[in-house]
């Protein structure tokens, strides 16, 4: 089930900026996230980062490895916080078993895109992605002083 709708920024918990800059997408999903307590505090005060995150399958399950959950000051004392968890994705077998067909082929690859909240449950948006090349990098970063250039140009001129 590939979404089409981005979450509004008022439910958005973090997003992996990097992502659009080292990938393109092919399709997005929505999975749930299986979480401890003391995370979903710490996501709550968006202490969060996805930048260096990245989904596997292993055993007809998916996993996110590498995103950090900094844990609060004042979380209990009877736990031991692991900020850098392996966190599980939650999907239906038949999406799983397609995604696991088409990251065998040469390129592809999961990456986590944002957490956000939905329904009072924090769900991760995950994109199959494939790598970019040196010189699409190029022409994002061409592309994005361009929009730069054009929006001070028409921000100096309503002055």
């Amino acid at each position: 089930m590939a979404t089409n709708k981005k979450p509004d920024a008022s439910t958005r918990i973090a997003d992996n900026k990097k992502a659009a800059f080292n990938y393109f997408f092919e399709e997005k999903f929505e999975a749930g996230l299986v979480l401890e307590g003391w995370e979903v505090k710490s996501l709550r005060e968006g202490k969060v980062q996805l930048t260096d995150g990245y989904v596997v399958i292993r055993n007809g399950e998916m996993f996110v490895i590498g995103c950090q959950i900094n844990p609060l000051h004042s979380a209990s004392t009877h736990i031991t916080p692991d900020s850098v968890r392996t966190k599980k994705l939650l999907l239906h077998k038949e999406q799983i078993r397609r995604l696991t067909g088409k990251i065998e082929q040469k390129g592809y690859t999961l990456v986590p895109l944002n957490l956000h909240w939905k329904g009072g449950k924090v769900k991760c948006e995950i994109a199959l992605a494939k790598g970019k090349a040196e010189h699409d990098k190029r022409d994002t970063i061409k592309d994005r002083e361009g929009k730069r250039e054009v929006e001070r140009a028409m921000k100096s001129r309503s002055r």
